[in-house]
């Protein structure tokens, strides 16, 4: 196939027309896919920042509160108990005068 000379006064402007649309199409692409990256970003970073579940501060109630009092009393009480059936050891110079003079 062979092309004349007038054919390819045509054909030539126009290959360089559908390459630039082609390129225009390409980039259009490329900036959608980026914008719709940003837009995920901000949607992450949105979700991160927000509170997604709040508890009920009025869910505790009094008995809880008691138990836990009791529970943390019971604890000081063994501790109390510890200490008391362990004799405390003496340290051999700490509180005690000692005359280095000689």
């Amino acid at each position: 196939m062979s092309l004349k000379a007038v054919e390819l006064q045509v054909a030539i402007p126009k290959t360089f027309d559908a390459g630039k649309v082609a390129e225009q199409h390409q980039q259009n692409t490329i900036n959608q896919q980026l914008h719709a990256n940003e837009a995920l970003k901000k949607e992450l970073e949105r979700k991160q920042k927000t509170v997604n579940e709040t508890e009920n501060t009025d869910a505790v109630s009094d008995e809880e509160e008691r138990d836990r009092n009791a529970d943390h009393l019971s604890m000081i009480d063994k501790k109390k108990k510890k200490e008391q059936e362990q004799p405390k050891a003496q340290h051999p110079f700490k509180g005690n005068f000692v005359d280095f003079s000689g």
